[in-house]
């Protein structure tokens, strides 16, 4: 099945996961045939309350993928600071900036505060931090270039989702 919110939902996938085509064929499985994405991901997709298939389920398969492949960390709306940088400096797409990560530890905002303060940080170093919204209380965060920021923004409204980039 063709399409042009499948082909956004692809576009978004390679976005964040430009060196994972296999992230990019989880998320276009769910899309294509949900029920059958449904009984070969039950566990998983249990783990989440999702039972049988619904609209959202290819941006679930591809945060789901994207977890898999170590560049997506879900934390909660109301994780300690040092524990988000920690698990965004473990993501394969993350900058190599010692000082930055060691910095971003030890601010003490609030989650989203947070996230505005060190997407804003991350902008400096080229790396747009993003959330794939999942109308959920976590935040799905992703890292990709900044020059990719707005791509994402658009492509995700074009699949019929939402991601949002912080700090700008």
């Amino acid at each position: 099945m063709t399409g042009p919110t499948r082909d956004a939902l692809a576009g978004v996938a390679t976005l964040v996961a430009p060196n994972a085509p296999q992230v990019t064929e989880r998320a276009l499985a769910a899309h294509d045939d949900p029920g059958a994405y449904l009984r070969d991901h039950t566990d998983r997709l249990d783990e989440r309350g999702i039972d049988e298939p619904f609209e959202g389920l290819p941006w679930i398969a591809l945060v789901d993928a994207l977890t898999d492949h170590g560049l997506l960390a879900e934390v909660d709306w109301k994780e300690a600071p040092d524990e988000i940088a920690g698990r965004l400096l473990a993501l394969r797409s993350a900058p190599p900036a010692d000082e930055l990560w060691k910095s971003l530890a030890e601010i003490d905002l609030p989650t989203y505060e947070f996230l505005e303060a060190a997407g804003n940080r991350l902008l400096a170093t080229g790396t747009a931090l993003a959330v794939l919204d999942i109308e959920s209380d976590c935040y799905p965060l992703v890292l990709l270039p900044t020059t990719h920021a707005d791509d994402l923004i658009t492509l995700a409204v074009k699949a019929g989702f939402t991601a949002a980039v912080y700090g700008r």
